[in-house]
């Protein structure tokens, strides 16, 4: 039988895959997987009464048909023993081919063992850098958590020091107050008996000396009588005469002293209205910080010493209205101590007039310490807070809202829930995901713009106070931020009327206040004038410029408004709501094409102490964030929908830039025409608190769950401390 090398090898294939029918006294080698333990495995030989007779005549031999595909060499058959025998030839295999297919087999699978154990180490070295360096922000957060737990431990002492010193000083007073009642007290009772025991003095003294003056007279008269009869007649005369005119002049003097009593009483009247009035006017001024009081309960310190000072300037013209009644009806009733009177009730006036300028001063003093410790409060709360606001659904979207819940609504309300629409697994389970949120304050679907501007309103106060404040809106369209922002109960006519209110009342204390305003909207990375004429949007280009020394920022080409009373922001609200770009879209039927940036700047100054405040209030709507799926939008709304997206982009870049606390590090505050406009309102000197507004809707709980991962991610972030923007008079 004849068999070529390459025979050998199409004869060991067809043996392999017939491997059930081999004669016992055949030899074979089974086909090899990718297992390395067969690389050596000993060659096979058959047996010695079986020898394979090669003929290098073959026809079907490759080597006289080199033309021929090896794909067609299955069809070769297996040799006989001999031309008259039906016994098959043994098959005899290419082992040497054998043995190198396996070790490049072998070397292939080592090679992937080696990568795949190298790629195992690198991502081993990473796992390990990230848990070294989650363990240091772990261990910087817990010595930042106890840093800010000992400050508040201090504040707390603080504020206990302060209530127990106001307790001593209220109890002081109290006694000082009862020993001057009592001395004046004894006063008036020493002065009443010692003026009867006077009285009784003289009375008895001119009985002496009449009973003396009749006995020792008594005989000179009779002897004088006869001298001097005429005399006598003519002394009488001369006496009535004398007696007329003594009596004409001391009544002249009793009108004269009525009529001045009179005067007096009247002065003293009108003194007395003043007094009380001026009472009233303190009655007033406490009634004012008792509510102040409810607004601020951090300071509650700091108001129950004003109240505590208005209790004692109370008590001071009360008890200076008593002694002027006193002394007005002492002087009606004894004229010889009129003029000492008068000169302790000046005296008094006096001092109630000092006691006035000290509280008042005090009083100075007090709005200091309040703006630092409503400073240390707002810091202790975080200078970069977020809070969530469930839009609530229409009547037509009854039935399309989704379960959203919030567990603890009766409590603090931080927390929202979201829950997902059922899913059906591969076993036929159904289950409903739930997504779970925590944030510093979560209004449900009836919550108001009153309640909500209740929680910011401090952040107004501290940019009043001086310090760069932002707040801003963010969220799909149609979640409701314009409603919130700018509608006419919204946060910026809130926000304007209370700094009015508050800045009516500093006038008290010597504060003035300017305030002005501009309104300017983000469009397509341009910046426009809303303040100005929409015809004029393309023509001019405006420039943001930065003071890094004031932390101040600069547009130029801007309508700046003097703000000089509620009803002029109620005016240039309308009119920027007519300038804004809005359009249509799947969405929503009127989505915000634009972010509108509303900055209020407040100029503070104190006359008495010198003391001056530049405070900035950035109050932002955010057009609204979307898939480009979902909006549907084409051609310029397609172009508007990328440049929306990509500025949120790079909002949430600047945030988690800071959020990494580097000192030095590279913010991209340039990355986009907002963020480079907010550069002064979202770093460290600022305080920013986001509004994130969610769709009640179920067809938006995409949008809804990525809008609040990134508030998450923004409310995780720590912006640092901020720094208030004062200086005194030189």
């Amino acid at each position: 039988m004849r068999i070529t090398s390459n025979g050998s090898k199409i004869s060991q294939q067809a043996s392999i895959e017939e491997e059930p029918s081999v004669s016992p006294t055949q030899s074979y080698i089974p086909k090899l997987a990718t297992n390395p333990s067969l690389q050596y495995a000993p060659a096979v030989t058959l047996p010695p009464s079986t020898p394979t007779k090669v003929s290098s005549r073959s026809p079907r031999s490759p080597a006289h048909s080199p033309n021929r595909s090896p794909a067609r060499s299955p069809e070769s058959k297996q040799p006989f023993l001999s031309r008259d025998s039906n016994t098959r030839a043994p098959i005899v295999f290419d082992t040497k081919a054998r043995m190198d297919e396996m070790e490049k087999q072998f070397e292939q699978f080592r090679n992937q063992m080696q990568s795949s154990a190298t790629e195992s180490q690198d991502r081993a070295d990473e796992t390990k850098a990230r848990l070294a360096e989650a363990e240091e922000k772990r261990k910087q957060l817990g010595m930042a958590n106890t840093q800010l737990k000992s400050e508040l431990e201090e504040t707390r002492q603080k504020l206990s020091t302060s209530e127990t010193n106001l307790d001593t000083t209220r109890r002081n007073y109290t006694f000082e107050l009862d020993d001057m009642r009592r001395k004046h007290r004894n006063e008036v009772d020493d002065l009443e008996s010692s003026h009867l025991k006077e009285v009784r003095r003289l009375k008895q003294d001119l009985s002496d000396e009449a009973e003396r003056a009749r006995k020792d007279g008594k005989g000179e008269a009779e002897e004088l009588r006869r001298a001097h009869k005429e005399e006598v007649a003519s002394l009488e005369a001369r006496l009535k005469m004398e007696l007329e005119q003594e009596r004409s002049q001391r009544l002249k003097e009793v009108s004269e002293l009525q009529t001045e009593a009179a005067l007096h009483r009247q002065n003293a009247g009108s003194n007395l209205e003043q007094r009380e009035k001026e009472l009233q006017d303190v009655r007033n001024q406490l009634e004012r910080k008792t509510t102040e009081l409810e607004h601020e309960k951090a300071l509650t310190a700091n108001l129950k010493d004003k109240l505590s000072e208005a209790m004692t300037a109370n008590l001071t013209l009360e008890s200076t209205s008593r002694a002027i009644k006193a002394k007005v009806e002492f002087l009606e009733s004894d004229n010889k101590q009129q003029s000492n009177a008068f000169a302790d009730l000046h005296k008094q006036m006096d001092d109630a007039r000092a006691a006035e300028e000290l509280a008042k001063s005090k009083l100075r003093a007090e709005e200091t310490l309040r703006r630092k410790l409503h400073n240390q409060v707002q810091e202790l709360k975080g200078n970069i807070r977020v809070f969530c606001r469930v839009r609530p659904a229409f009547e037509s979207e009854a039935e399309a809202a989704a379960q959203i819940n919030f567990p603890d609504a009766e409590s603090d309300s931080k927390e929202v829930a979201l829950i997902g629409p059922e899913q059906k697994s591969a076993m036929g389970t159904v289950t409903r995901s739930a997504n779970a949120f925590s944030f510093d304050r979560v209004f449900g679907p009836s919550s108001q713009n009153a309640e909500v501007f209740e929680e910011i309103s401090q952040l107004v106060q501290s940019a009043l106070d001086g310090y760069n404040v932002c707040i801003f809106c963010y969220g799909q369209t149609g979640s409701g931020k314009t409603h919130t922002m700018s509608s006419l109960d919204g946060m910026i006519p809130r926000a304007v009327n209370q700094i009015y209110t508050t800045a009516k009342e500093l006038g008290e204390k010597g504060w003035t206040y300017s305030m002005q305003g501009s309104f300017v909207e983000v469009y397509n990375e341009n910046l426009n004038d809303l303040l100005g004429e929409a015809g004029e949007f393309d023509k001019k280009k405006h420039e943001i410029r930065h003071d890094l020394n004031k932390k101040q920022t600069h547009i130029t080409d801007i309508t700046t408004v003097d703000l000089d009373s509620p009803d002029r922001v109620i005016r240039i609200l309308e009119k920027a709501s007519t300038n804004r770009s809005v359009a249509a879209t799947m969405a929503n039927s009127r989505s915000s094409r634009s972010h509108s940036v509303f900055i209020l700047k407040l100029k503070g100054e104190n006359h008495i102490t010198g003391e001056r405040s530049e405070g900035t209030l950035n109050l932002v709507d955010l057009a609204g964030s979307e898939r480009l799926s979902h909006s549907g939008a084409t051609g310029e709304r397609l172009k508007e929908t990328q440049n929306i997206n990509r500025s949120l982009s790079c909002l949430g870049d600047v945030i988690g830039a800071l959020g990494q606390g580097k000192e030095g590090g590279h913010v991209p505050y340039r990355n986009s025409k907002l963020t480079y406009l907010l550069q002064f309102s979202l770093g460290g000197n600022s305080k920013t608190l986001m509004f994130v507004m969610i769709s009640p809707l179920a067809a938006h709980l995409h949008e809804t769950l990525t809008s609040l991962k990134f508030a998450t991610k923004v409310h995780n972030t720590h912006i640092g401390t901020a720094k208030r923007q004062a200086r005194v008079k030189d």
